[in-house]
């Protein structure tokens, strides 16, 4: 059975705790998804970063920390407002914001600032994401990884139509509301990441395929995962 999901009630302590351990992967596919807690995010793990929008988030995280939600919302928001930003730094101050209380207004709501794709091998699991950045990542079963940051336009095609598959199938379902459940075990996933929050639908990869909303996702994922495969190889 494939399964569509939609928004779920969630107590606030849910919708900030950290996102729930992969059920197999890569050890970089969690952060794809722009929704760690604002706390891991703005500290920047074992390794702290500097600069923009770095300095933002730390701030709206010692905003947060003392009280003053309404500073760390207009810290956030200056994070949004920004360009030129990674994507997964707007998802990001989505992610925080909504946890302070504050939604996207509708005409933002279901912009897609990126798509990830995981499917299921006999070995394991491959994760591929696309971003608005034109940025992408293919995270194999085996460990390896390519990531693309936009060095040229080479791939722009092939990235835009993920995108495009994504903001088909995302007016169709709506956002899921708390920490983002592991995947089981032989499924695969399609996620859009909005400034609303995860939309994703999972299911048996036979039954993904001959879905009719999720077979144009995956065939544009095949076509991005072969093209970032070959800017791996050796010439």
């Amino acid at each position: 059975m494939l399964g569509w999901f939609r928004k779920k009630p969630a107590s606030p302590a849910a919708r900030s705790a950290p996102p729930a351990p992969p059920t197999a992967g890569h050890p970089l596919r969690e952060v794809l998804f722009g929704d760690y807690p604002l706390e891991a995010w703005a500290r920047g793990g074992d390794a702290p970063r500097t600069g923009e929008p770095w300095t933002r988030f730390a701030d709206a995280l010692a905003r947060r920390e003392r009280g003053d939600v309404t500073g760390a919302r207009n810290a956030l928001a200056e994070i949004v407002r920004q360009p030129g930003l990674e994507s997964r730094h707007h998802v990001q101050a989505w992610q925080a914001l909504r946890d302070l209380g504050q939604d996207p207004p509708p005409a933002e709501a279901k912009r897609v600032y990126g798509v990830v794709v995981d499917m299921p091998t006999p070995a394991g699991l491959d994760t591929l994401a696309a971003y608005e950045d034109r940025s992408a990542r293919f995270l194999s079963h085996g460990g390896g990884a390519v990531v693309w940051e936009h060095p040229d336009a080479s791939l722009d095609g092939a990235v835009d139509a993920l995108l495009a598959a994504g903001r088909a199938l995302v007016g169709q379902i709506g956002p899921w509301a708390g920490v983002r459940p592991p995947l089981p075990p032989g499924e695969a996933r399609i996620s859009i990441l909005t400034p609303s929050g995860l939309h994703f639908g999972q299911g048996p990869v036979g039954v993904f395929r001959g879905d009719a909303r999720a077979a144009p996702v995956l065939a544009a994922a095949t076509a991005l995962m072969q093209a970032l495969i070959t800017k791996a190889v050796p010439r």
